[in-house]
């Protein structure tokens, strides 16, 4: 006799991945978050990588970030449409998931935008440890929106940030930072211009938002042994950092072939140089080499962080005993029979009959 065969996903929504954030506690999940993306950027010879696919339009952009090693796949629908904002929508939205190699069975479907930024922030902070001086403790915030906060939290938690200068063209976006860090009782100090706010600071982060090529650090900005994380030119046509910027020190990535069409660096020629950060972080390159050296990561965000990520919460969802399901696989007595799992509340009208000719 065939039974049916139930195939469990597991399932976090928005609102209950932020429940366990909460539950954990931010600080202990970026910290977990980063010790999941260190452990696979240590493995990265194990995993099939390759860009992200992209659909421009003329307002935005719609990604898939796939990416697999010998027994998980996992991707992330995501997108980036600066002008949300205008419709109550966030700039980023995302869903992802985890996927199992040897039967392509969806293990967890899960929210993305919460843990994205999260992992966004993680990310920024391990490539900090590996580049920035050791004693950095003041670091510039230009750009105050939805990533923000977790940068601010990531640097100070992970990296020892003590400091922020704060910097958006938006003044109401610099005020609705300035609120939540005094919640999280950090102090900041807002400046009138990013060339006013990364003076004398020893890490300068850039996240804005804006689909455009433009300039927000230009070179007479940057101070010997300074550490650049810049993280918001992220897509073809969207850059932050000057061109002559990437001149000042050596320039990290993720994952080259789709930096150097993501990134800042694609300004630069085809032949210009840098280094994945993963060689650093196993200790096959260096990272930086002298506290006046001037380092940049040119940060796109790419599918590893997810697959971390999305391991991370499904191990925290699991430690916070949450179940939650979702139906995505139908049950089949038998296998083969798919057409089955149809519900029959009336015989099927038998065929016409077939003519035959004379």
């Amino acid at each position: 006799m065939n039974v049916a065969k139930r195939v469990a996903t597991r399932f976090l929504s928005a609102e209950r991945a932020a429940a366990i954030v909460a539950e954990k506690g931010i600080a202990e999940c970026l910290k977990g978050m980063a010790e999941y993306i260190t452990q696979d950027f240590l493995r990265w010879n194990e995993f099939e990588k390759s860009a992200r696919v992209a659909n421009h339009s003329h307002d935005g952009v719609i990604e898939l970030m796939p990416i697999s090693d010998h027994s998980l796949y996992s991707f992330k629908y995501v997108n980036g449409h600066p002008k949300n904002h205008r419709f109550g929508l966030t700039t980023v939205m995302a869903f992802g998931v985890l996927a199992d190699v040897d039967t392509g069975v969806p293990t967890l479907v899960s929210e993305l935008t919460l843990t994205t930024a999260l992992r966004t922030a993680a990310m920024s902070a391990v490539a900090a440890r590996a580049l920035a001086r050791p004693d950095s403790k003041r670091m510039a915030l230009i750009g105050n929106g939805a990533q923000s906060e977790f940068q601010a939290l990531a640097f100070h938690h992970l990296v020892g940030i003590t400091e922020f200068h704060l910097f958006d063209v938006d003044p109401a976006a610099t005020d609705k930072l300035v609120a939540n860090l005094e919640r999280m009782g950090l102090s900041a100090k807002r400046f009138a211009s990013t060339r006013e706010a990364v003076r004398g600071c020893d890490i300068v982060t850039t996240v804005t938002a804006d689909k455009t090529n433009a300039t927000i650090l230009t070179p007479d900005m940057i101070e010997p042994g300074m550490h650049i994380n810049g993280v918001g030119g992220d897509c073809p046509g969207k850059t932050e950092l000057h061109p002559e910027v990437l001149t000042k020190g050596r320039v990290f990535c993720e994952f080259e072939p789709q930096s150097r069409i993501e990134g800042d660096m694609q300004q630069m020629p085809a032949d210009f140089p840098v280094v994945e950060l993963w060689n650093v972080l196993a200790g096959k390159l260096s990272g930086r080499q002298s506290a006046g050296e001037v380092t940049i990561f040119d940060s796109v965000g790419f599918a590893l962080e997810d697959f971390s990520a999305l391991r991370y919460m499904r191990d925290l969802a699991i430690e916070e005993g949450v179940e939650d399901q979702i139906s995505l696989i139908p049950e089949l007595a038998n296998p083969k029979n798919l057409f089955g799992c149809l519900p029959m509340s009336a015989p099927v009208p038998s065929a016409a009959p077939v003519l035959q000719a004379a």
